[in-house]
């Protein structure tokens, strides 16, 4: 088989939801083995944006929140919802500022993933922000965050040691020690 041939067949297609920030389709469709079948997906109209900020002597900042669809509390990088028409690095100064008062000089885009690609098209792109300076936080009027200064090799043990589940986190924390342990990113001086 081609991998770069798509072997499923979609006979119709309809969306069964929608709200500002996702769409549910239904698809019945022809599977990979020729049987009919029915696919559901969910269609994100944001991109997922993530930033690990690094001041000089390498700690950093994560958020804790707790999380409506797992119903419990989470530790992570600042992340947010990035708009389509707006250039992904600017969605990042966003929400990096708006969770944390942190503003940088220099972001490092080092991460594209699909986060759950066999039930959605949703992509996250992470950034490592650096030449930080510091404000006030402004988060949504629908967060209640609560912001934590680490160590960055101590959020590598809290994501080894499962003290971190969301995926977005550990992804970029396991990039960025690669990145930090391979001297690709550098300490840079805060302002």
């Amino acid at each position: 088989m081609k991998h770069d041939k798509n072997p499923w067949k979609v006979v119709h297609s309809e969306k069964v939801y929608e709200s500002p920030w996702i769409g549910v389709h239904k698809h019945e469709v022809i599977t990979p083995a020729n049987t009919p079948g029915t696919y559901s997906t969910v269609h994100f109209k944001n991109k997922a944006i993530g930033i690990i900020p690094l001041d000089a002597d390498f700690n950093t900042w994560i958020v804790g929140q707790y999380r409506f669809p797992i119903n419990c509390y989470s530790w992570e990088i600042p992340e947010g919802g990035g708009v389509l028409t707006v250039p992904y690095q600017e969605s990042a100064a966003r929400e990096l500022h708006e969770e944390t008062g942190i503003t940088a000089e220099k972001y490092t885009e080092i991460l594209r993933m699909h986060l759950s690609n066999s039930a959605s098209d949703e992509e996250a792109i992470v950034f490592v922000a650096q030449g930080l300076s510091f404000g006030l936080a402004h988060p949504e009027e629908t967060e209640e965050l609560q912001l934590k200064k680490i160590p960055f090799l101590e959020l590598f043990d809290w994501v080894n040691t499962g003290k971190i589940t969301d995926a977005i986190t550990i992804a970029a924390v396991y990039k960025t020690h690669f990145l930090i342990d391979k001297k690709i990113i550098l300490p840079i001086k805060d302002k």
